[in-house]
């Protein structure tokens, strides 16, 4: 099954909380009161530790692939780059949270430049962008990414990837809820 794992290191108030994802499943763990909480699929679409990502961002049990069929737009500028404008619409069997998701993807290389969340009613719910694309872990991608939400003009949520490491084995201790607790 797709597994993750994440502890939070800075700021001091919220260092050592950790996530825990196993297939569909997540827990989060919370050091100040030293208890282990399974998220209930009711809880996904609630913010991750009050940001604007959700708990299923986290999660994401669904895929685009797999759950969605992708139509080509066109192409377009983002930022001064050339893009390729894709849409996803959710397949009639799909169990997925939004009703299309709008990609663009640089066109020289297909990093992706920004990506836009729609509900089933057609209303924008979100946007995240991706900027400052360099090489980390032997790949070049975006290492910041913002999401900013619609109703809520002026907020943002920004994730500052410093370093990656790829294709390398991981202990399957990691992926347990006992590790959820060391600090």
């Amino acid at each position: 099954p797709k597994r993750s794992f994440m502890r939070v290191l800075s700021p001091a108030k919220e260092a050592g909380i950790g996530s825990l994802r196993i297939g569909g499943e997540m827990w989060n763990y919370l050091p100040n009161v030293e208890r282990i909480i399974k998220i209930p699929p009711s809880m996904m679409l609630q913010p991750w530790m009050g940001s604007d990502f959700t708990n299923d961002d986290l999660v994401k049990e669904s895929s685009i692939l797999d759950d969605y069929t992708q139509k080509l737009l066109g192409v377009s500028l983002v930022d001064g780059q050339t893009a390729y404008q894709v849409e996803a619409q959710p397949k009639p069997e799909a169990a997925v949270v939004w009703g299309r998701i709008v990609y663009w993807v640089r066109k020289s290389d297909f990093i992706p430049l920004r990506q836009e969340f729609y509900s089933e009613r057609g209303e924008l719910v979100r946007a995240m962008t991706f900027s400052q694309v360099r090489h980390v872990g032997g790949r070049t991608l975006p290492t910041r990414w913002e999401m900013r939400p619609a109703a809520r003009p002026g907020n943002v949520t920004t994730v500052r990837l410093l370093d990656a490491v790829f294709d390398q084995p991981v202990d399957e201790s990691v992926f347990t809820q006992r590790n959820l607790r060391k600090p």
